[in-house]
């Protein structure tokens, strides 16, 4: 069923493969932010899914990507995918009327079922049991983090602050963003019955990944958390071998950004972040 409050908006970078099978599984309206794919995605999408509005960024913009789709959007909710992902049946209009209920609340977090299997994501669970309880006027666990295929936010939220960011780029660009959604004063809160499937392939660089992370969760800490986090982040990276070092080395070009960005975290919303990470704080 289409409900006219929420878009989709999926971002894909040559998986045109992938995306022929995910897209007819979508609710409309769709926006799909092609981030400069060379295998034709565009014209393809064009072609067979007419009705999906397909906007070429020209380049890889990475998560960023998706703030085009957003600012397209003519529904008050946005509910992102990725060419890997898809939306339960029914799930965007349980989501909207969630979000319509509650309108403090800035982004939804949903149940991810991983593979044909449908074990419940990591992440997920992580989220249904998180220390920062329910507050009274959400629908479920706070949380300081979601996954971002697998997330409902709301337009206006989203906007004030400022999107996902190109210092972060791709890969763990959800805790910037939470965090200072949190400081504005929205909320984001996980709900059990907004079902999300995912099947990922097998990670083709492992290695890529684990210094995708490291680089980013050190220069999230530069971006909003107190130096001592960034040192802790900076030494856990040190004693992690090639990669970690591997990701301090890749996170130098971006550090002048991150520094010119920086400003740090409201007392409640960085307290809030250390209940959620305490090995790491």
């Amino acid at each position: 069923m289409n409900d006219p409050r929420v878009t989709v908006v999926v971002a894909s970078k040559d998986r045109l493969r992938v995306l022929a099978r995910t897209l007819p599984l979508h609710p409309r309206p769709v926006i799909l932010v092609d981030n400069g794919s060379t295998d034709g995605t565009a014209a393809f999408v064009r072609r067979h899914f007419p009705d999906v509005h397909v906007v070429e960024a020209g380049r890889n913009l990475g998560a960023p990507g998706r703030n085009l789709g957003v600012r397209l959007a003519e529904t008050p909710y946005v509910a992102f995918a990725d060419d890997d992902s898809w939306w339960a049946p029914g799930a965007l209009e349980r989501a909207a009327d969630v979000l319509d209920a509650h309108p403090r609340l800035a982004v939804l977090g949903a149940r991810v079922l991983v593979g044909p299997e449908e074990r419940l994501d990591t992440v997920s669970e992580a989220m249904r049991d998180s220390p920062l309880g329910v507050e009274p006027d959400l629908p479920g666990p706070s949380v300081l983090g979601f996954l971002a295929f697998a997330a409902v936010v709301r337009k206006e939220a989203f906007l004030e602050a400022g999107g996902f960011d190109d210092v972060i780029f791709f890969f763990g660009e959800e805790e910037r963003l939470a965090v200072d959604l949190a400081a504005k004063g929205w909320g984001l809160a996980y709900v059990d019955d907004v079902v999300a499937h995912h099947h990922p392939p097998r990670p083709r660089d492992p290695r890529g990944r684990q210094v995708l992370a490291t680089r980013n969760a050190v220069l999230t800490a530069v971006l909003r958390r107190p130096w001592r986090v960034v040192a802790r982040r900076s030494l856990a990276a040190l004693r992690a071998g090639p990669a970690g070092w591997e990701g301090l080395r890749t996170a130098v070009p971006r550090l002048s950004r991150a520094l010119a960005e920086r400003r740090e975290l409201p007392a409640e919303v960085e307290r809030a972040r250390q209940r959620l990470e305490q090995p790491d704080c």
